[in-house]
């Protein structure tokens, strides 16, 4: 089941953090997570998966950027989160969606104890000047049913920045 706003709001602190939280981003059954000022964009244009991918670091001024068709921008939410007991889920929202911009491509779907900002993965149908601070997506909370364990994996807990993917260290084991 997913959890009402109400239900967010009540168990925050305790199986729900948001830092910072803002009571006014609360949805009936979400809360809008917003755009931190940086994005990192990979400088090779083919992308292997079996080596770390050069990137650069691009600061969002306060006129925007705009986002290009063709090329993918990791962004990052300026909020971190961390969930005990509960799965956490994120979705692009649905203003940001009718504007032909993509807020993540196939990671929405986070784990019980992940603590971190959500590495944004955004591509959009036509130019998009995209702006820091914007309310970008919106995280939902199922709960569980059943035993589990909780999220440790070394590759993007407790991330402190844009996360670019690390999945060239599956090929190391």
């Amino acid at each position: 089941m997913i959890l009402s706003g109400k239900e967010i709001q009540k168990r925050l602190g305790t199986d729900i953090i948001i830092e910072p939280y803002d009571e006014k981003r609360l949805n009936p059954n979400s809360y809008n997570l917003t755009l931190h000022d940086e994005l990192l964009v990979y400088k090779e244009r083919v992308l292997d998966m079996k080596k770390p991918n050069e990137a650069e670091l691009i600061k969002i001024p306060p006129e925007g950027f705009v986002i290009e068709p063709g090329r993918l921008y990791l962004g990052r939410t300026r909020e971190l989160t961390e969930t005990k007991n509960i799965v956490p889920m994120l979705e692009g929202r649905s203003s940001v969606g009718r504007l032909g911009l993509f807020v993540h491509i196939t990671a929405g779907f986070g784990d019980i104890g992940f603590r971190g900002f959500w590495t944004l993965e955004i591509s959009a149908i036509q130019p998009v000047r995209i702006y820091a601070g914007v309310e970008i997506c919106q995280i939902f909370y199922h709960t569980i049913l059943g035993e589990f364990t909780e999220y440790v994996s070394g590759k993007y807990q407790r991330n402190t920045g844009i996360q670019p993917s690390l999945l060239y260290k599956d090929f190391e084991k």
